[in-house]
């Protein structure tokens, strides 16, 4: 549905300017879900009359910064009453403080404040910002009224902030409570001509598994290899590439995460892991196996529609995962005939040709004694992520496989 909106307020929406930019971070922003699913949501289910500070580290750097405002899947309007950008301070971990000398208050069409219709974004003017690459800012966001976090992202990586009142100016934030997802902020846009490369995948790409507050996905290590290149993280815990419910499926996300990233050259595809092992587990339990055909015809989708667009799609193997949250609610995420699906899928991954280019994060990862598992050293401990190591060699991968990226 078409939403009618005035000429100012469309201005906020989120365009891509004239000027060459990219994407320097990215959180995708998923829809909330109910109360009987197996996962909580681990946030708040509104915010009203507070602050909410988030951390987040650049990978591009730039002279300008826009940053980017979901209520993607709001049903209602969501009013932001001010927006700041600062330099974070403190240690190199979590820290809710904030260079005061560095604050700067964002506007949208020229006002402090800005409400975004229900499925739409609104983007920030441009903002004159000596944005370093690599480096650590924090987005501090007022709501004075009711704000339901209706659009969020379950798995941040980053440790945020809560403090009652409008402290967006604060350099610190006295009495807070912790956030352990992001609510509403996606997006940092800064100025450049490096393009952005997407990486869209499920928790593997979204760094479950790797050291809190210390950017180790391994989207995160590829930012440090890749000076002047916009890395965009779209990866989305639970994702799947044919079904919804933690984030939507796919084929529903990879326009608004992937072609109307600004600057988007290529995206690095991994995903189909919870597609085939959420089935018969506690995540779907009624949910019949996975069908390899299916999730072929699925990548076919994607890649046509990158293609379409000039957008070079990169498909990555499925890494192994025998005994994955073996001994938790979650047994069953990996049997003997999920493991034969896996590989079946990355022989098409492989070996299909339909890729312009392939990334074998399997091989990068698995255990030579033992093929179905990840590499000891490279394991977070659940055998179904990786820790700090095992991002890094997904990274070194990427450069390995893809030298051109």
């Amino acid at each position: 549905m078409i939403k009618r909106v005035t000429a100012a307020l469309a201005a906020t929406l989120f365009l891509i300017s004239a000027q060459a930019a990219q994407t320097s971070w990215y959180a995708a922003p998923q829809p909330a879900w109910g109360q009987g699913f197996a996962l909580p949501m681990n946030v708040p289910p509104s915010v009203a009359g507070q602050t909410v500070r988030e951390t987040l580290r650049l990978s591009a750097g730039g002279s300008s910064v826009r940053v980017v405002l979901s209520n993607r899947y709001g049903t209602a309007p969501l009013t932001v009453g001010a927006v700041h950008l600062a330099r974070t301070a403190g240690p190199a971990s979590a820290s809710a403080a904030i260079d005061p000398a560095t604050d700067r208050a964002l506007t949208f069409a020229g006002r402090p404040s800005v409400t975004i219709p229900p499925g739409q974004d609104a983007v920030s003017d441009a903002l004159p910002f000596a944005a370093r690459p690599l480096e650590r800012l924090t987005v501090s966001t007022g709501f004075p009224g009711t704000a339901p976090l209706t659009t969020f992202h379950w798995g941040a990586q980053q440790t945020g902030y809560i403090a009652a009142g409008d402290l967006t100016a604060a350099r610190t934030l006295a009495g807070s409570t912790t956030l352990t997802g992001r609510a509403f902020v996606s997006t940092v846009q800064v100025d450049g001509d490096g393009g952005t490369v997407v990486a869209l995948g499920d928790s593997i790409t979204d760094g479950n598994g790797s050291t809190p507050d210390m950017h180790r996905r391994w989207p995160d290590y590829l930012a440090e290899r890749l000076p002047g290149i916009g890395i965009a993280n779209a990866g989305i815990s639970g994702a799947r590439l044919l079904s919804s419910q933690m984030g939507v499926k796919a084929s529903e996300r990879f326009g608004p995460d992937v072609l109307d990233q600004p600057g988007v050259r290529a995206v690095v595809l991994l995903i189909g892991i919870n597609d085939i092992g959420w089935p018969g587990s506690a995540f779907a339990p009624a949910d019949p196996p996975a069908n390899v055909e299916q999730m072929i015809e699925g990548y076919r989708a994607l890649i046509a529609r990158g293609r379409a667009r000039g957008v070079k799609v990169i498909g990555g193997t499925l890494i192994p995962f025998r005994g994955a949250l073996h001994r938790t609610p979650f047994a069953g995420y990996w049997s003997p005939a999920k493991e034969v699906t896996r590989q079946a899928v990355n022989a098409w991954i492989r070996d299909g040709g339909e890729f312009d280019a392939v990334v074998d994060f399997d091989a990068a990862l698995r255990d030579p004694a033992d093929a179905a598992r990840m590499l000891p050293v490279y394991d977070s401990g659940d055998h179904l992520h990786p820790g700090d190591a095992g991002y890094a060699a997904m990274a070194a991968a990427v450069l390995q496989d893809v030298p051109a990226l």
